[in-house]
């Protein structure tokens, strides 16, 4: 049986084919229903005749698109995002990235035309650009006094470098009027550096604003400053929006960088690298200083007159003590060679007496085996266990029958008991 797909299963696949599909797109339509919320999104639907489909304008898209506060509903609009499936519901809605008026025609194609048409013209042309100094002492900016970006490209000047000069032209970043105004700020900056004497000549020039939606940073799109920023004699930083941010300006400048925040930094990095250098050579010179302070106190603590008496005295000693080894009464042995004929005669002498100890040693063993050996054969002895010896009259003794039968008759002869003798006669 075929399994039947349960309600999430359906929606996420919905989700998917939708989401997949419909990545990026610009829907025309009329605002209806535009509200706010206090986490900053908003939301409204974008209808025609016949349909509609609900839109949202999340915060972060909202800040770069700060077009949305002057709409109104009935409002003719083109709309550019993705479309996004919320599941909890089973609902779709257009989740915008960038809003432009419809009366005005898509921004967007307009911009690749021209981009195609001064690519064309070699504007782009990265052999056409000129190098930035890495210490540019003197440094132009044309924005808005009033602005954040300013105060951000500022603030991280002052904290990162020790020296710097830097020229506000002011000018309109935004609205109708702000690309003459930027390119009268751009004239200006040019002209006092062509006028100035050497040492107040401009290094680089930055043409700066904070973010925002493509038609705010429109102003940047303009042909003529195109051409203003690449006839300046010279480099121009273009650092305009967020990163995400592009327009003409930056593709034409020398260099283009994706904040004023990114612009300060690269200025100043070769500041803040020289820094860390003359730090790195501080601490490296005083650990130097240290080490030699060190060494030249060991060495003078050498020559103090104290120390100087302390090693003659050393030298007395031991030049005292090598004129003792070599006096010659102490040496008179050793010089006649007596000294070790009498250490050889010692050692004979030791080598003697253990050899007649230990052969005293030996016979005196040998003399207590005799002794005890003649105590265990002496007659005596055996005559105590009732034994008798008989003898001749010459005192010779008659160890068998037939020595005694050799014995004349009536022949003396003596008897000898363990305690005296008698005499016997043989008949």
């Amino acid at each position: 049986m075929k399994q039947i797909p349960s309600v999430t299963t359906v929606v996420t696949q919905i989700k998917n084919i939708l989401e997949g599909e419909f990545r990026a797109m610009s829907v025309i339509g009329e605002i209806s229903n535009l509200s706010s919320s206090s986490s900053g999104h908003w939301y409204f639907l974008l209808s025609d005749k016949q349909s509609s489909i609900s839109v949202a304008l999340f915060k972060m898209d909202a800040l770069r698109n700060t077009f949305i506060k002057k709409l109104k509903n009935g409002d003719q609009i083109i709309c550019s995002g993705s479309i996004g499936v919320y599941t909890k519901r089973g609902t779709f809605q257009l989740i915008a990235k960038r809003l432009s008026p419809a009366g005005k025609g898509d921004l967007k194609v307009q911009l690749e035309k021209l981009k195609l048409k001064l690519g064309g013209e070699g504007l782009f042309d990265l052999e056409q650009k000129k190098s930035i100094p890495s210490l540019p002492k003197r440094i132009g900016v044309v924005t808005a006094k009033s602005s954040a970006a300013i105060q951000d490209f500022l603030k991280i000047m002052d904290r990162r470098c020790h020296w710097h000069d830097i020229l506000i032209s002011d000018a309109l970043v935004q609205g109708d009027k702000a690309p003459e105004s930027i390119r009268n700020g751009l004239f200006k900056l040019i002209k006092y550096s062509l006028e100035a004497p050497e040492n107040k000549k401009l290094d680089v020039i930055v043409l700066t604003r904070g973010g925002g939606s493509m038609e705010d940073l429109w102003a940047f799109n303009d042909e003529a400053l195109a051409w203003d920023i690449f006839n300046s004699p010279i480099p121009i930083i273009s650092a305009i929006g967020h990163e995400v941010d592009y327009t003409i300006c930056d593709m034409v400048s020398d260099l283009r960088m994706e904040t004023p925040s990114a612009a300060a930094e690269n200025l100043s990095n070769r500041q803040t690298e020289l820094n860390e250098t003359l730090e790195n050579c501080q601490k490296s010179l005083s650990r130097i200083m240290k080490d030699n302070l060190n060494k030249y106190h060991i060495e003078l603590n050498k020559y103090h007159p104290q120390r100087l008496i302390e090693t003659f005295y050393e030298k007395i000693n031991v030049y005292r003590k090598r004129i003792n080894q070599l006096n010659p009464e102490n040496k008179a042995l050793k010089l006649l060679k007596i000294y070790e004929k009498t250490i050889y005669l010692d050692e004979l002498l030791r080598s003697m007496s253990l050899t007649i100890e230990n052969q005293l040693s030996s016979l005196k063993l040998r003399s207590e085996k005799a002794r005890e050996l003649l105590r265990v054969l002496d007659p005596k002895n055996i005559l105590g266990r009732g034994y008798t010896l008989l003898k001749d009259c010459s005192g010779k003794v008659i160890s068998s029958k037939k020595s005694f039968e050799d014995q004349a008759n009536n022949t003396e002869l003596n008897l000898m008991f363990h305690d005296g003798e008698g005499l016997v006669r043989k008949k």
